[in-house]
């Protein structure tokens, strides 16, 4: 075999680089000013204990949490047990989310954790994400919202607002939840952990909207990475009226 027929040796994929992030400066002072923003944060979904909570955030899937608790509470008025929300059935708790969507693989599911609540947990939320996502309907999300509303554990749930705010903004990028997730994961100092996805999800559902960011009145907007950022529509309407279209 000749010198140039000989097989070169295989090259050695490249390491995955994570994303860059603000650093450890800035991503303090965002925290910092949110918390400052919003002093105590939690979620705005309706609950009484553990399983209602488990409930509710696993109807809230593709809903809104106003859509959620205003089917909750006539449901949990009758049913906040796993025992009561097998004796209404599978038909009485659809009856109650018709307003939500999937509401039929909702409804099926809720009526499935409460069984396997009661049959492997002896009638108890559990605690840990690895049990949590054993229970049917019960995805990471959930899990992370369950274990840090009630728990008290540091977890962080990305969702579509969370997600959004953590790329726009450059705090934590990433292409899907999970990256985005360990990225927040990495970055949040510990003594943020605790709040940091209420102050995130919140200031994405109210502020840094999807279509358009309310940047004039942002918290974090100093170190936020989105250009051009969103004007004052005062200031904007104080430069006069805008020039009418033409016929055509």
């Amino acid at each position: 075999m000749t010198e140039s027929t000989q097989k070169k040796p295989a090259r050695k994929p490249a390491k995955k680089r994570a994303p860059r992030t603000l650093g450890p400066e800035k991503t303090e002072k965002i925290f910092a000013a949110l918390a400052h923003d919003r002093p105590d944060p939690k979620t705005e979904l309706e609950y009484s204990d553990p399983f209602t909570l488990l409930v509710a955030v696993a109807l809230s899937a593709q809903a809104t949490d106003v859509g959620v608790n205003k089917a909750t509470r006539k449901l949990f008025a009758i049913a906040d047990t796993p025992e009561k929300m097998l004796a209404l059935g599978e038909e009485g708790v659809a009856e109650h989310i018709k307003t939500i969507g999937l509401w039929r693989n909702k409804a099926k599911n809720v009526i499935a954790l409460s069984q396997k609540i009661l049959d492997d947990f002896d009638g108890k939320v559990p605690r840990t994400r690895e049990e949590l996502t054993t229970l049917p309907g019960v995805g990471r999300k959930t899990a992370n919202v369950v274990m840090n509303e009630v728990f008290g554990e540091p977890t962080i749930a990305v969702d579509t607002h969370i997600f959004r705010v953590s790329n726009r903004t450059g705090l934590a990028p990433g292409k899907t939840p999970d990256e985005v997730e360990a990225s927040l994961e990495r970055v949040t100092p510990p003594e943020w952990k605790k709040g940091a996805h209420h102050w995130l999800i919140l200031h994405g559902r109210y502020v840094c909207k999807a279509r358009t960011p309310e940047c004039w009145r942002c918290v974090i907007a100093e170190w936020c990475k989105y250009t051009p950022k969103t004007p004052d529509p005062a200031s904007v309407s104080a430069l006069g009226p805008k020039a009418p279209k033409k016929k055509k």
